[in-house]
């Protein structure tokens, strides 16, 4: 006789319908590390983590490198699969071929799509992802929603109408609900870049655009900051602050540095000696001078490093590899994966413990 775990899967009229220990779709998330340490951090909590498929969201103002962080991941993506294509959605047009070539993207393997409302993306978008398989290695990178404006909207203007358009919220979150099932059961990352703007209040706050829709489905919410990094007068680069908003693997409300320098670019080791002087990987043996150390033994390395001398693979080979400091970078980030309820025997006991007033 069939049991009933036989008779609900025969009955599923979804064909992908199967035992959770079984399912494809509740195993490992392929992750795509990215050559920049602290990105990884900032995506997935671990230093060797990365770029996981559903949506993952960079907000902010202008001029806050999110198509550059968007373009780094596209470019991970695409070196771990020679198979693989970028689909980049593009409405802002502020993103030349010499960008890609500056995080050496083949262009060749990009599919640029040009946008002028949210409706076109969405039917796009949907015809693409319908005839994509489970499989194929696609990486899709939206530039920008936060620019998009509805079709209703583009409707009133050329009518000379200058009514307020209450639809595109509505559009927005309709194409975030329909998207979103097909990115996480077909495997495929998706880059969307955002605007931010101030709340109202006594104090006011960054929030994203595009109305609760893309809250709502993304895997991964940052929202960038930018302070100017000065020699004397003279600006020299910018530090970002990637703000954790929401993340399925990191600690919301973290707060990750990255540095951008206007010679060098975006620095690969950005963000690590804030980390490793908390974890006691490096010590400051006098003022304006560095040290490596071995946390357990207080041991202090003789050679002293000048902070220019730390953006250097050969300075962070040892830290990185080190399982103490991967452990602590883990710890300070990473979301637990342990037990999410009391065990019974707490929970009965605390019962007990309560007293109420008769």
């Amino acid at each position: 006789m069939a049991s009933i775990l036989d008779k609900i899967k025969k009955n599923s009229t979804i064909k992908d319908s199967a035992v959770l220990s079984e399912s494809k779709f509740f195993k490992k998330k392929d992750m795509i590390p990215t050559s920049v340490p602290i990105i990884n951090v900032a995506l997935s909590g671990r230093l060797d983590g990365g770029l996981t498929p559903g949506i993952t969201m960079w907000a902010g103002p202008s001029k806050h490198f999110k198509t550059a962080f968007s373009l780094l991941m596209a470019k991970s993506y695409m070196d771990k699969y020679e198979d693989a294509a970028l689909l980049f959605y593009d409405s802002e047009f502020g993103t030349p071929q010499s960008y890609f070539d500056t995080f050496g993207i083949d262009t060749k393997r990009v599919v640029h799509t040009p946008l002028t409302d949210v409706e076109q993306l969405k039917f796009d978008i949907m015809q693409q992802l319908s005839n994509v398989e489970r499989g194929d290695h696609l990486i899709i990178v939206i530039d920008s929603i936060g620019n998009l404006a509805s079709k209703k909207e583009v409707e009133d203007a050329m009518e000379g109408k200058s009514v307020a358009d209450m639809s595109r919220a509505k559009q927005m979150k309709s194409l975030f609900r329909m998207v979103t099932p097909h990115l996480n059961l077909k495997d495929i990352p998706l880059v969307v870049v955002n605007h931010t703007y101030m709340e109202i209040g006594m104090f006011p706050k960054a929030i994203v655009g595009g109305g609760t829709g893309a809250m709502y489905s993304a895997d991964n919410v940052y929202i960038l900051g930018r302070q100017q990094e000065k020699e004397g007068t003279e600006i020299i680069g910018y530090n970002f602050i990637i703000n954790v908003e929401k993340s399925r693997y990191v600690k919301e409300k973290s707060k990750i540095p990255v540095s951008v320098s206007f010679d060098g670019g975006l620095s690969k080791w950005s963000g690590l000696l804030d980390l490793a002087l908390e974890s006691k990987h490096v010590v400051k043996p006098s003022n304006g001078w560095y040290s490596k150390c071995d946390p357990e033994t207080g041991e202090v390395e003789a050679k002293k490093y000048r902070v220019k001398e730390t953006d250097d693979k050969d300075f962070w080979l040892s830290i990185l590899t080190s399982k103490s400091f991967y452990d602590f970078v883990k710890n300070k980030y990473s979301i637990g994966q342990g037990g999410q309820m009391m065990q019974e025997d707490d929970l009965d006991k605390a019962l007990e413990e309560l007293e109420f007033d008769e």
